[in-house]
């Protein structure tokens, strides 16, 4: 079997690697155009692009793939590096462009998403952060073949993964990862699968990700500020602003304690205790600017924080 590929970040890349293991053969690469990145900000090729070229295996990079749109010259190319390839099916994961009609329809067995929770529950950019930030006891990986919308494909294959107490974004993706080239793999070389079509019921939508999304607000229960540093460590961590200066909160605790939302309740050896609109957190990992993420209590060798004081609303 032929198998184009269509993926930029590690998640994708994981996949690409399951596949090369299985032994299958890949044609065609298609990955986002190489990024600025570093603090020199020169251009960095995707984990993808990276696999891709290790294994010796043709990568096209368009900007967009509508054969109409702003990109159209680069879309051209690609329907052209797409026929050429005479894949039998093209697998998707986390690509980061919509896929047109012409592109579904190219590949005589479709496209084949891996997406990163139980559809229909969390559609769209962010599953994994929005079912930990929900609190969900589980996520998991749905092999889908996808369709012109927006992660409503049929459903071919579903594989469950807990979400545990500790879980932060990075550490789930990397077993959802894991899941997922498992699970590709399994379809593919399943053959004839079952479509299953999605549920019309429990449709949630896992909106991407913005940074002014960090802005702790205090008044938000400690059990909801918690989960919400665990969505998004790595990214974009929690801001917390303290007389003027901005510190990242990376993680937290449920701590006992109450008192006005904001203010510093207590300070123990392990961090300080900030009162919450229901309960209080252990501020446990903080960076402040300029600085590297550490252990509150190094973090406030330097600067300390004292008691009495108030994190900005």
């Amino acid at each position: 079997m032929r198998v184009a590929f269509a993926g930029t970040p590690e998640f994708a890349a994981v996949a690409l690697d399951a596949l090369l293991a299985a032994s299958f053969t890949v044609p065609l690469v298609l990955t986002q155009p190489d990024r600025p990145a570093g603090r020199g900000m020169k251009l960095q090729a995707s984990p993808v692009k990276q696999r891709a070229q290790a294994a010796g295996i043709p990568v096209a990079q368009p900007q967009g793939l509508k054969l109409d749109g702003k990109y159209a010259a680069d879309a051209a190319t690609a329907r052209e590096a797409l026929a050429a390839a005479q894949a039998d099916v093209m697998v998707v994961a986390a690509y980061g462009l919509i896929l047109p009609a012409w592109v579904l329809d190219t590949p005589p067995r479709g496209c084949l998403n891996i997406h990163a929770s139980l559809l229909p529950r969390w559609r769209g950019a962010a599953p994994i952060h929005r079912a930990i930030e929900a609190g969900d006891a589980e996520t998991g990986i749905t092999i889908m073949q996808m369709d012109a919308g927006l992660d409503t494909g049929d459903m071919l294959l579903v594989g469950r993964e807990p979400i545990r107490g500790d879980d932060t974004t990075a550490a789930l993706h990397d077993r959802l990862a894991d899941l997922g080239g498992r699970l590709i793999v399994e379809a593919l070389q399943a053959g004839a699968l079952t479509r299953t079509p999605q549920p019309a019921e429990g449709i949630t939508y896992a909106h991407k990700i913005d940074k002014a999304e960090s802005a702790i607000d205090w008044r938000q229960p400690a059990v909801e500020i918690e989960r919400r540093l665990r969505a998004f460590d790595p990214f974009p961590g929690g801001a917390a602003a303290l007389d003027g200066e901005v510190l990242k909160v990376w993680r937290a605790e449920l701590a006992p304690g109450a008192g006005e939302p904001g203010r510093v309740i207590d300070v123990t050896a392990a961090g300080p205790v900030v009162a919450c609109g229901q309960g209080a957190l252990r501020l446990v990992e903080l960076q402040r600017p300029g600085g590297k993420r550490a252990p509150a209590a190094q973090v406030m060798q330097a600067q300390p924080i004292r008691a009495g004081q108030s994190f900005a609303l």
